[in-house]
């Protein structure tokens, strides 16, 4: 129950102490006046937010973000290590030097459109803007369920626009020209790549135990991902995780070729069979910006395929070719390790004669009924 003291001031004057107790049954004033009724007023105020569940601490607040983030919200997170090194980049990186001595009580609106805008001038792209401003939000989400803020500075943002940009899937032309540009030691393991659709991860992962040459199949059921040193939590660049991204193995058919390829390499380098398929020479795996710089781009401008192949475009690549040559968006879907199906429609018709394929089909509809 709400109450009020009364005290002497030093020149003989009465002043009132609005007095209530906390959620945790701490005394607490919400102010001195000049008049009991005021006190009293004041006093009910606060009371009924305690009832309500209404009521704030706000030295609660007063916790700066970099403390908040690295002592609540990022071991609060449950996710994959590399997601977890990524955030820590991210905030070490963008949000840290910009909020991180302030209390996050007092981190406004403003301050958070703000940071957009500056990163939006300073060139970093509208979908990274949106990424992080994501993470962001969810920093002071957490810190509203902990009633450590009374609302989130993230929710009114305005964002920039994120201008869709037509992607290019790599033709089976292109895709020769490119492997005969590579050198010779590294054209299994993208033969591997576009015959599969395999992620990167998943990729260097893979190992002889993986394959059933009877059946001609392959398992996946690991992946490698590289973090940073620094926010790596063993000090390893590359982990090792006994799942795939959808967290879950799946078993793929392989074309004949790719089959004995795969048997006569590991037959030749005489691989045990938790021995890395693609390694470097010191049996560890390859790093994807390694292979990127020193192998991939330099194959590509020899090839002279007019634009910027990525590595990760070889899964594009097969999966738009599946579809184009009539496969079910179902089987795609689970070749591909997609969780959703509206991911593997993204497929669809993205190779560059796909809409002439279209005018085709129309063309032969309405010679029926000329």
């Amino acid at each position: 129950m709400a109450w009020v003291k009364a005290r002497g001031t030093d020149d003989g004057d009465k002043r009132f102490v609005a007095c209530y107790r906390d959620p945790e049954g701490r005394q607490r004033s919400a102010g001195t006046f000049s008049s009991r009724r005021a006190a009293e007023r004041a006093a009910n105020r606060e009371e009924a937010k305690v009832r309500e569940g209404a009521w704030h601490d706000r030295s609660r607040g007063q916790v700066t973000f970099a403390e908040y983030v690295e002592t609540v919200w990022l071991p609060s997170k449950q996710v994959e290590t590399s997601t977890l090194a990524a955030y820590r980049s991210y905030l070490d990186k963008h949000f840290i030097p910009t909020f991180g001595r302030r209390p996050m009580g007092k981190i406004l609106p403003s301050e958070v459109q703000r940071w957009v805008t500056t990163a939006s001038e300073n060139g970093l792209s509208a979908a990274s803007v949106r990424k992080y401003h994501t993470m962001l939000g969810s920093v002071f989400e957490r810190a509203l369920v902990d009633r450590v803020v009374t609302f989130n500075p993230c929710v009114h943002t305005e964002l920039p626009k994120v201008v869709k940009k037509k992607t290019r899937t790599l033709t089976p032309e292109e895709y020769v020209a490119i492997v005969a540009s590579l050198p010779s030691q590294h054209r299994l393991l993208v033969e591997t790549a576009i015959n599969t659709g395999l992620r990167w991860g998943e990729l260097i992962a893979l190992k002889p135990r993986h394959l059933d040459l009877i059946r001609r199949t392959l398992t996946v059921e690991e992946t490698v991902v590289e973090v940073s040193i620094k926010n790596s939590p063993t000090g390893a660049r590359m982990l090792t995780k006994p799942y795939p991204k959808d967290n879950e193995a799946r078993t793929m058919a392989l074309p004949a070729d790719l089959v004995g390829q795969l048997a006569d390499s590991i037959t030749t380098r005489r691989l045990g069979p938790d021995d890395l398929l693609f390694a470097t020479r010191d049996g560890t795996p390859i790093s994807r910006n390694t292979f990127r710089t020193r192998i991939w781009l330099p194959s590509v401008k020899a090839s002279g395929v007019d634009f910027d192949v990525r590595v990760h475009d070889l899964r594009h690549a097969h999966a738009s070719w599946l579809l184009a040559g009539g496969s079910d968006l179902k089987s795609v879907m689970d070749r591909m390790g997609h969780a959703q199906i509206t991911t593997t429609q993204k497929y669809l018709h993205a190779l560059p004669n796909a809409d002439q394929k279209n005018l085709d089909a129309l063309n032969r509809t309405r010679s029926r009924h000329d």
